[in-house]
């Protein structure tokens, strides 16, 4: 793990020059650029609020900003480990030429997403001020949360970056684990609307930790216990050994396979 810091601290300009080009590339020819950061979430909250406002009422206050506390985080989690895990195939042409550190590429994918995370924060702050949902001081601790998200979307990244080296079908599968994964995360609903004998099994679920920290900071107002804050980096700290582990155990190979 020491490694990972080290080079990441040591080949920080280009980590940040990937991820701007990363930026650039993605709103290449868009007439809107990086207000798409802010549109997305936003459309996106605006069909899911509709939907479970009103056709499939949900009885929840300010749905929008509950929705939103963890739709925000969620699509930089699935965006940024989505880009991460294409991070290597992609830029094979500068694996093959650049004698670099390989984890470079992953990080750097989580940090342009990370940047589009900071913008989508926007339209988060403006429906809590537009529905007068209390803006509560918890909101400066919501870099807890950041961190850990970001630790865990990179872990997950290096896991599924390696193995779509060798198999190009990680990619996809990703894609569809990711949209099955958001369905069975309480993200657009509460554990409280299951039985209790059933929700234990949320509790499997890793992602449900920091997502939940955010919520609690956003929307309740409230600090989560330590024990919650401590389980969001467990899980964070655990996908990131696992995945660096996978990683750095066959880097080796990739500039044979890209």
């Amino acid at each position: 793990m020491t490694d990972l810091l080290r080079d990441s601290f040591k080949y920080r300009e280009l980590i940040w020059a990937l991820a701007m080009k990363e930026l650039t590339v993605r709103y290449k020819r868009s007439v809107l650029g990086f207000l798409w950061a802010l549109l997305n979430p936003a459309l996106f909250m605006l069909v899911l609020t509709v939907v479970f406002s009103t056709v499939m009422p949900i009885a929840i206050p300010h749905y929008a900003v509950f929705l939103l506390s963890t739709l925000v985080p969620w699509t930089f989690f699935s965006q940024g480990a989505t880009y991460a895990v294409e991070s290597i195939v992609m830029n094979s042409d500068l694996i093959k030429k650049v004698a670099v550190p390989k984890v470079v590429f992953p990080v750097a994918a989580v940090v342009s997403n990370l940047i589009n995370f900071a913008l989508s924060l926007i339209p988060l702050l403006l429906i809590v001020l537009i529905m007068r949902h209390p803006f509560y001081w918890t909101w400066i601790l919501l870099p807890i949360s950041v961190i850990a998200l970001s630790i865990f979307t990179l872990g997950f990244g290096l896991f599924f970056a390696t193995a779509n080296v060798y198999y190009r079908d990680v990619s996809h599968i990703v894609q569809i684990l990711m949209n099955l994964w958001f369905y069975v995360t309480p993200i657009i609903y509460k554990v409280d609307a299951f039985p209790p004998k059933f929700r234990w099994i949320f509790r499997l679920n890793p992602i449900l930790y920091v997502l939940n920290d955010f919520r609690m900071f956003v929307y309740y107002g409230q600090v989560p216990t330590a024990l919650s804050i401590l389980g969001s980096f467990v899980c964070a700290g655990g996908a990131l050994v696992i995945g660096y582990w996978f990683f750095r155990k066959h880097q080796s190979e990739f500039v044979f396979y890209v």
